[in-house]
Formats: structure tokens, sequence, C-alpha cells
């Protein structure tokens, strides 16, 4: 496992990342794009991750997009340095905030 992933693995502050870190392109993301940015803020200059959306593991019932309020949980993959990994966040609507961590994934065969 590359160092990288491996200090990902543990829980950690996260937010909205990508090239347009707003309420409003979060919320198109999540229901049309299906990709979205994490970005692990504790890293130097942060590490902003571009997810495949797991619609299915993914949680948007507690977020009100309107009034800015709740949270989403995103789970999506992508591979990090030659691994491949899910990342798994939470993210408050009001601050586009929260934690989040990677897990390495299984691969058939390894």
């Amino acid at each position: 496992m590359d160092e990288l992933t491996e200090r990902l693995s543990a829980e950690q502050s996260v937010e909205v990342g990508g090239p347009e870190p707003t309420l409003e392109e979060l919320h198109t993301r999540l229901t049309d794009i299906g990709t979205v940015f994490v970005k692990f803020t504790e890293t130097r200059g942060g590490t902003d991750l571009g997810i495949r959306l797991d619609r299915e593991a993914s949680d948007l019932s507690g977020a009100d997009f309107d009034a800015r309020t709740g949270t989403v949980h995103v789970e999506g993959t992508l591979t990090l340095n030659g691994d491949p990994v899910r990342c798994i966040a939470d993210i408050d609507l009001a601050t586009l905030k929260g934690v989040g961590r990677l897990a390495l994934v299984e691969t058939v065969g390894a």
C-alpha cells in the first residue's frame, strides 16, 4: 500500500474539492454527473480526489440542498498511486466540510 493511501485511510477532515467547490456544483455532481471531488485537508497542500460515485452506497436523504442544511454520505472508488480505494465521506452542506477516509479495495485474484 502506498504511503499516501495509508495516511488517508485514517478518518480525518475533508471538504468539497474540485475546480468549483460550491453547494450548487456538489449537487449537480451528486445528482447528474456521478463524479464528486473530496479534498483531504490534512496533507501538505491538501489532496483533492475525483471519486466515481457509488449511488447505492451513498446517501443524500439527510440533505436539504435548498435550505443548505443536512449532510450527505458519499462513497465511491478511484485509484490512488496504484492502489484501488474506496472514499467514504460525510459532508455538511452548511460548511461543505466533514470527515472522510479511504479504504483499500480488495481486487479479484489478489
